[in-house]
């Protein structure tokens, strides 16, 4: 008998949720370095080979949930209704991410997602992974942009400013704030960020000083 398709898939799908939720189990557990590949494959109950079909690196057992979210601001771009910017778009999606306090805006206080976050940020090769999701994500929103050389610069800034952001929002946090307690400040960040994202970053309180233009060469 013939598996169905849509069973084939169903089922792949329970295997890796399994892996990763055993991997990340045992991360929390006894910290990423102090853990193994083949134990993670041991307590998923499935073959290191069977793993590495549906994890490549054992970084990305960890940060799974990170490449769930790749390309998606390429997506939000791609997406947007007729009439509304790019950036406008982009920031209405960050909002909308703080309003439901999703992981990766860094506004989520649950002690699992802090000890997440925490792991990620202060283990050298998962840090590395995660600059590398992010920019792959510059590169998809670029392309989504336009491709020229004017996207490229508009996306670099967009997702730094969405990392700076939840990095931000994690601190707080980290500092003994709530979510709750952060969301305001958080929101206001957000604005401001895309603020001048949309006009420019120089500062207001900038606008009564007067830039001193490079000097000409005299060579």
């Amino acid at each position: 008998m013939v598996e169905p398709t849509g069973l084939r898939a169903r089922k792949k799908a329970r295997t890796r949720d399994a892996i990763a939720d055993a991997a990340i189990s045992l991360f929390l557990a006894h910290g990423f370095d102090r853990v193994s590949v083949a134990d993670i494959a041991a307590a998923a109950e499935v073959s290191k080979p069977t793993l590495f079909r549906y994890f490549t690196a054992k970084e990305d057992l960890l940060l799974h949930r990170f490449a769930d979210h790749q390309g998606e601001a390429a997506r939000v771009v791609r997406d947007r209704q007729p009439g509304i910017s790019s950036l406008t778009a982009l920031h209405r999606h960050f909002r909308s991410g703080l309003d439901r306090r999703d992981p990766v805006t860094g506004l989520n206080d649950h002690p699992v997602v802090l000890t997440f976050h925490r792991m990620v940020f202060t283990t050298p090769s998962l840090a590395a992974r995660v600059s590398q999701y992010m920019l792959d994500d510059e590169e998809a929103l670029a392309a989504a942009l336009g491709g020229d050389i004017t996207a490229r610069l508009q996306a670099a800034q967009v997702i730094a400013v969405q990392r700076v952001l939840a990095r931000t929002n994690w601190q707080r946090l980290v500092a003994g704030q709530t979510a709750d307690e952060v969301y305001p400040e958080a929101v206001a960040d957000a604005d401001r960020a895309f603020a001048l994202l949309q006009t420019g970053t120089r500062d207001a309180t900038d606008a009564g000083s007067r830039e001193i233009p490079p000097r000409a060469s005299t060579r």
